[in-house]
């Protein structure tokens, strides 16, 4: 093959190929012309690499088929307008179609852990299963109180958000199963309720909710957001509705990567308190009351912010989730 005749014939739609490529925005007669431009300069590219693999032309030409197939097949970079799109529909609309599953499982959780407490005080022998009097009154006014203050207070916090965030991953990813999220709702209930009674017990109902509130309201509804978020992809698979079930687990599967995303944003803001506020000297009102202000600004925006994406023409989806089999209208 003769590279020069090439580059005389073809020239053009080299050019051409080249000028599409990086124009800031294309028509949908512009990507049909960029596409077929795109395979047929493919073709010579690799005609050229066979023939002659130093020849000047393939650094030319890759760069542009670069360019090309980034605008044929690649997704818009991250910038102010994907954030705000983000913060305004994406993630509120997500968390608001599992608001009431989410209400369900914070109702539970608390269901568990007050009667395991009032069946503790109401039967006070079975403390000494647990150990000695002496032992668990160290338990509630010590360890209790010095766990929030080991190390540093930025690595307590890290480790806290690293601990939870792994919490609420694998009840995410063992949402398919529908067991796992509830196993892991009745194990960390049972784990607060034992901690609760003895520290109650011991040490005094305010003495327990001193050190819990500040962080703990945000980080336990972290924690039941993701699991309601697992509960939500099982129950997709179960009754995907009018979309095929692969179709319907597709966007649940999208939707729930929004939620983890809003999660662990959360979660490292318990951390912060856990670390800096609980700990710390200030009084009970204010540690507690920053610990109440951030649910509350969470379940406005889930209900207030959620309702109004919602309602609204974007389905906070990605752009182009692929392509799928038509459903019933």
């Amino acid at each position: 093959m003769d590279i020069d005749a090439l580059r005389v014939s073809h020239e053009r739609t080299w050019n051409r190929l080249h000028d599409l490529a990086a124009r800031r925005r294309l028509s949908g007669a512009d990507i049909d012309e960029l596409d077929r431009l795109y395979r047929l300069t493919t073709s010579d590219l690799a005609r050229i690499r066979t023939t002659d693999p130093t020849s000047e032309l393939i650094g030319p030409l890759s760069r542009d088929l670069a360019s090309a197939r980034g605008r044929l097949t690649g997704t818009p970079g991250v910038g102010l307008a994907t954030i705000s799109r983000y913060f305004s529909v994406a993630l509120p609309r997500a968390l608001y179609s599992i608001r009431w599953v989410a209400v369900g499982v914070a109702l539970v959780f608390s269901a568990i852990v007050a009667l395991y407490v009032v069946h503790m005080e109401t039967h006070p022998d079975l403390y000494a299963a647990l150990g000695s009097p002496s032992r668990l009154r160290a338990i509630a006014m010590t360890d209790f109180v010095q766990y929030y203050s080991q190390g540093t207070e930025s690595e307590f916090a890290s480790s806290v958000w690293a601990n939870n965030a792994w919490i609420s991953a694998l009840a995410v990813a063992g949402g398919i199963t529908g067991a796992f999220p509830l196993y892991l709702l009745w194990s960390n209930a049972l784990n607060m309720a034992l901690t609760a009674s003895i520290v109650i017990h011991f040490g005094g109902m305010w003495h327990f909710f001193r050190y819990i509130l500040p962080h703990g309201l945000p980080e336990l509804t972290a924690v039941f957001l993701a699991i309601a978020a697992g509960l939500r992809i099982f129950w997709v698979m179960l009754v995907p509705g009018p979309r095929t079930r692969v179709e319907a687990l597709g966007r649940c599967a999208r939707q729930t990567a929004t939620v983890v995303g809003g999660v662990t944003i959360l979660l490292a803001v318990s951390g912060v308190l856990e670390g800096y506020v609980t700990p710390s000297d200030l009084p009970d009102a204010i540690r507690v009351g920053l610990g109440a202000l951030t649910v509350i600004a969470v379940w406005v925006y889930v209900f207030v912010v959620g309702r109004r994406a919602h309602r609204g023409v974007d389905d906070g989806d990605v752009e182009d989730p692929g392509h799928y089999q038509p459903v019933a209208g």
